[in-house]
């Protein structure tokens, strides 16, 4: 008894002092590593397209329309008003709807206020339209709730206008479309939808090939097990599967489904890592991790065939699904081959080796108590009880919908969910350390780091 007490003792420290270093190294002088800057690669976005290359509509962007929000109505309390004093609001009715919006579409707006000014010194982002209250739009138009909104730069400089918009997707807006020669269109999803998003996985009936060669799908499997990975030197590795970063079997999430040309398909969340390559010549170790939402037929993934080995695979379709459980096992190396495909046991941040330093801590804990009493700990106990009662693939919905450049037309479909009761679940069940870092990351790092 005594022994354990000062072992969970030790694992308190230990993360106290690893937390520490993190924001010290973060925060200290110089650029320290958790304020590291990144090299940008903004490129203009061209007249009309948009981002994501589907209808603002759709699951994988801004979503649905929900109704529209007048002033005498209940939702009219949703919205917030912006006084950035370093936005130009046209308001030309004068009545301020110009300044009425969405939590997150303020929120956007504000950190695109800011790319602005720091891209050209001296420039200042200008809202032409925001909130309608007056039906100038057609029906259906985010306008109406809030949750779009129409922009340029107050110089009114048209040239800017294409990188403007690709600066309003790095601030984070979920829809943007160059839509004319004289404003930039932007708009969000609704805030309660986005909350009920957040965190990164894979749904319940994934499958992932454990040691000995069987599969289990994520429902069924629990902390301890080994599952196919990829280790750090590109050699495929059993990798102990060490604890769910988030696991609940009654959510629904919106998902991507990948289909490579070999046949493989891939189903995750937008803000999860997977890696990526703009072509098949390149080396496993040139693969990069990027967010899954940023794939797109003709880029490449890797894959592990029945002959053992590991190969590029072509994407040819990305479509957009719901569906019920979500799943986001850590395991020891920090990668493995979900459905045949080499993903990266992270998201929300969109660096694979910070995050893998950053959860070092678990990795060390779990070794050091299989040193001391050669079993799982509790939380890894309890995790492996909660696996064993949930569904593989119950209530599951698909909405397959192929991504088409060319087609800006496809009709929205969308499971009803329970806002608020699925938020409480999820905050629920996403692990305190990723909860932790998360929040201690938003404050140090560049908010280019993070899905938005």
């Amino acid at each position: 008894m005594k022994q354990s007490w000062w072992a969970r003792l030790a694992q308190l420290g230990l993360l106290a002092v690893w937390t520490c270093i993190w924001l010290v190294q973060g925060c200290g002088p110089g650029p320290g590593y958790g304020i590291r800057s990144r090299p940008r690669k903004l490129a203009a976005m061209h007249y009309k397209q948009f981002f994501p290359n589907f209808s603002e509509n759709n699951l994988g962007a801004s979503g649905r329309a929900e109704g529209k929000i007048t002033r005498n109505s209940d939702r009219f309390n949703e919205l917030v008003c912006n006084y950035n004093p370093d936005i130009v609001f046209k308001d030309e009715e004068n009545t301020n709807a110009d300044r009425f919006m969405t939590k997150r579409c303020k929120d956007c707006l504000n950190r695109l206020a800011i790319a602005v000014m720091n891209q050209w010194p001296g420039v200042h982002l200008r809202v032409t339209e925001a909130w309608d209250e007056d039906g100038h739009h057609p029906p259906g138009s985010l306008h109406y709730e809030g949750r779009a909104v129409d922009i340029t730069t107050d110089d009114r400089e048209t040239e800017k206008y294409g990188l403007l918009a690709q600066l309003a997707v790095e601030a984070g807006f979920d829809w943007v479309h160059y839509e004319s020669k004289y404003h930039i269109h932007c708009s969000v999803k609704a805030d309660h939808s986005v909350a009920v998003e957040k965190g990164g996985c894979f749904p319940g009936w994934a499958r992932v090939t454990v040691a000995g060669g069987g599969q289990k799908t994520l429902s069924s499997l629990a902390p301890g097990d080994r599952v196919m990975a990829m280790s750090a030197t590109g050699q495929i590795v059993f990798s102990q599967v060490l604890l769910f970063l988030h696991q609940d079997p009654e959510s629904w999430s919106t998902f991507l489904s990948l289909e490579t040309e070999d046949g493989h398909r891939l189903t995750l969340t937008p803000h999860h890592l997977i890696f990526l390559a703009p072509h098949g010549e390149l080396h496993s170790s040139e693969y990069q991790a990027q967010f899954s939402s940023r794939a797109k037929p003709g880029d490449y993934v890797l894959i592990h065939t029945a002959a053992g080995q590991v190969r590029p695979s072509k994407i040819i379709s990305v479509s957009v699904e719901e569906s019920v459980g979500v799943y986001a096992p850590l395991t020891e190396d920090g990668t493995l081959f979900i459905d045949g495909v080499l993903t990266s046991s992270y998201a929300l941040v969109e660096d694979h080796n910070l995050a893998h330093w950053a959860f070092g801590p678990i990795r060390i804990f779990s070794s050091f108590n299989q040193l001391l009493w050669g079993k799982k700990t509790k939380q890894q106990t309890i995790d492996s009880k909660t696996s064993c009662t949930t569904r593989d693939k119950a209530g599951i919905s698909v909405i397959d919908h192929f991504l088409n450049k060319q087609d800006n037309q496809s009709a929205p479909i969308r499971m009803e969910m329970e806002g608020k009761q699925s938020l409480q679940r999820q905050m629920s069940n996403v692990h305190w350390y990723a909860s932790l870092l998360y929040n201690i990351g938003s404050v140090i790092l560049d908010s280019s780091f993070f899905h938005s």
